[in-house]
């Protein structure tokens, strides 16, 4: 009987607050507006910035106004039609975010925010000056200015502790070892950015990621001058540096790292695409997610989640401790390819969920696949727990994470899986204030902006660590830019350089 009384009265609380908070008016004038969007010399493929709801009294909502609280209007004075798709996601706590992508660059740009048609906070904002789309060749020749005006970090830690390992690079050098050494057994490309102009040669058999890695380095030379850089990236999935510090390393880019190697880790090939895609074509990305959350808190399922392949053996010990407690948690393949199929111990196949179907649940579960599973970005995202695995593997940002903290660790081996998942249960307001924690860390540190000045600061202190000119080897062939004839460019910058 008290369980139940105590429980009526939690939701009835609950249902007040909600009630409560969606009689209050949004003030316009003190509701809040920021973000990258609102600033000219930011180019992303989509922009964006933030709304914040706040009511009269000055106290910010916690819930959602209503999706339509707020409507955008961006257009360029004196241009008769503007090309800019725009789209507001009701994160459901009370903040929107507003994403937009140019297909045209503009002389000047206005941003008018507004609530029940009269503007918010200081709408409307207005970038002037020269406003890059996503597809215009304009780099920025100052890259101290560009990474300035993009307000990246000092630094990143783990390019620091990657680096660590090479107190010099040698061009000339690794040019021919690397190649000697993994060019027959692995999948690389072999880069050289030289008068920011992107060359490259590859060996190996599966080279078609190459593709992920030509279009950021393309973006990023259409942003900002590379100094002259020249390396090697690993197409593959595990992490290739082996050798002990005391004997000769060998630099190598990979999207991911481990314990037992040595390579420098880049963003995935995962998270590099969807910044580069969002709203360019339909993929999962860190904004969509935002806006799919699923229910509260509260009101999610309280089982553990997890879907994928037969990737790991761990994997498969998932699956079997589902069969065996349904109760506490929800694992099935939805493909076998690495391991025999055995029904009668796995269950059977199940249909692929949509990831954003993944946050009707409390608590999701993070196990290896082949290496790191790549979609820790957006179950952070997402705003469920995060049960994650032990692992050697990482991805750019795990080392930023703290267990207890950002997510609830459990034993590579599985074997106290159960018991953090049953801690969860019975501690349910720590575990929601590390899933926020854990939200609050994905949304602020793995956005499109983010990624750019990390790609950035590890190629400019990567280049910093050369003792001989970086040069365009025999077989390297010109990465082109892609055409933009229906939406050509003028770069300003280059056109006052001319001039001089």
């Amino acid at each position: 009987m008290s369980e139940n009384w105590l429980l009526g009265t939690f939701f009835f609380i609950a249902i007040t607050n909600l009630a409560v908070e969606s009689a209050l008016t949004v003030s316009q004038r003190r509701s809040l507006v920021w973000g990258p969007g609102l600033e000219a010399n930011i180019v992303l493929p989509a922009r964006y910035f933030y709304i914040q709801a706040v009511t009269e009294d000055n106290a910010n909502f916690t819930s959602s106004p209503g999706g339509n609280t707020f409507t955008i209007n961006i257009y360029s004075p004196g241009e008769q039609f503007t090309r800019i798709w725009t789209q507001v996601l009701d994160r459901k706590d009370g903040s929107f975010l507003v994403r937009y992508r140019m297909y045209s660059s503009y002389r000047g740009l206005v941003i008018e925010v507004k609530c029940q048609d009269e503007h918010v906070a200081q709408s409307p904002y207005v970038l002037k000056g020269h406003v890059y789309h996503e597809s215009c060749d304009c780099p920025q020749e100052d890259g101290t200015t560009w990474y300035k005006d993009m307000h990246c970090p000092q630094s990143f830690s783990q390019i620091q502790r990657d680096l660590a390992h090479f107190p010099f690079v040698d061009p000339d050098r690794i040019s021919t070892e690397i190649e000697k050494r993994f060019g027959q057994r692995q999948s690389l490309c072999h880069y050289t950015i030289k008068d920011n102009k992107v060359y490259v040669k590859t060996s190996g058999e599966h080279v078609g990621f190459r593709i992920f890695m030509d279009s950021i380095l393309l973006s990023l030379i259409r942003k900002v001058k590379i100094q002259d850089v020249e390396f090697f990236v690993n197409l593959g999935d595990w992490p290739l540096e082996k050798r002990k510090t005391t004997e000769k390393l060998h630099p190598i880019f990979s999207w991911c790292g481990s314990d037992n190697t040595k390579d420098i880790v880049m963003p995935t090939y995962d998270i590099t695409d969807s910044v580069l895609e969002t709203m360019g074509r339909v993929s999962l990305d860190m904004m969509s997610v935002q806006a799919n959350t699923g229910p509260t808190w509260e009101n999610k399922n309280c089982t553990a989640f997890w879907r994928g392949r037969d990737s790991r053996k761990e994997r498969l010990e998932l699956v079997k401790l589902s069969i065996k407690h349904p109760d506490l948690i929800d694992a099935a393949f939805t493909n076998f390819f690495f391991f025999p199929h055995n029904e009668s111990i796995y269950g059977p196949i199940v249909k692929h969920v949509s990831f954003f179907d993944f946050f009707q649940y409390k608590y999701q579960i993070n196990i290896d696949g082949t290496v790191a599973a790549y979609r820790m970005p957006y179950l952070l995202a997402g705003g469920g727990l995060i049960l994650k695995q032990d692992s050697v593997y990482y991805e750019h940002f795990y080392n930023d994470l703290q267990p207890w903290e950002h997510y609830i660790p459990f034993k590579n081996d599985l074997s106290d899986l159960l018991d953090k998942i049953q801690w969860a249960k019975s501690h349910d307001e720590e575990a929601k204030m590390i899933a926020k924690a854990g939200q609050d860390y994905a949304r602020n540190k793995l956005m499109a902006d983010h990624i750019f000045c990390y790609y950035y600061k590890l190629f400019q202190e990567y280049a910093d660590l050369q003792v001989s000119e970086p040069k365009i080897r025999d077989g390297m062939e010109l990465v082109e830019q892609p055409k933009d004839d229906l939406f050509p460019c003028v770069c300003q910058r280059t056109k006052a350089k001319d001039e001089l």
